[in-house]
């Protein structure tokens, strides 16, 4: 949260409440996969260095790319995934948890990182494939985007033919 707050205040001027509860999440996200791997130091480590990754992904890939992601769940959960992935593989400490088998990289095994990033890899693949799939068989019944209008007026009145909350799009006027 803290770190979030900072990359804020260094390229918006400001922090927001927004991006406090954003970069509370990214840090649950990316702490996920070594909670009970990881020493409480690479912990904060871990941290405070998913909130850059995913603010980046979130400002810049994002827009480089453009695709379609208006909760931000990729740069979010996707990339705070990501990164929670590799890092168990960097901090990991077999004496913190006897079920692991091997240290991470920080401590001098290399196994469990590179099978963390393979894991990483192969998560990727497998959601990128998965998703391809899935949206060429919706495609095949029925439209997957809604054209630019459809989406400027708002899919709530394009879908349904009403606004959940026109006071707040200024529909009911």
């Amino acid at each position: 949260m803290l770190s979030w707050m900072m990359v804020e205040k260094v390229t918006r001027g400001k922090p927001t409440m927004l991006g406090a509860v954003t970069g509370a999440v990214v840090g649950l996200v990316a702490i996920t996969p070594g909670a009970g791997f990881v020493p409480v130091w690479a912990a904060l480590v871990i941290g405070a260095a998913v909130s850059p990754i995913c603010y980046f992904a979130m400002t810049v890939i994002k827009k480089k790319f453009g695709y379609d992601d208006a909760l931000d769940a990729f740069g979010c959960h996707g990339m705070g995934g990501i990164w929670g992935g590799i890092a168990t593989g960097l901090f990991a400490k077999s004496s913190i948890n006897p079920v692991a088998q091997w240290d991470g990289l920080v401590f001098g095994s290399t196994e469990l990182f590179v099978r963390q990033l393979a894991a990483v890899g192969i998560t990727i693949a497998l959601a990128a494939v998965g998703t391809s799939v899935i949206l060429l068989v919706m495609n095949k019944f029925m439209k997957v985007r809604v054209s630019d209008k459809e989406e400027t007026e708002g899919l709530d009145h394009a879908e349904h033919g009403e606004s959940a909350y026109p006071a707040f799009t200024g529909l009911d006027q």
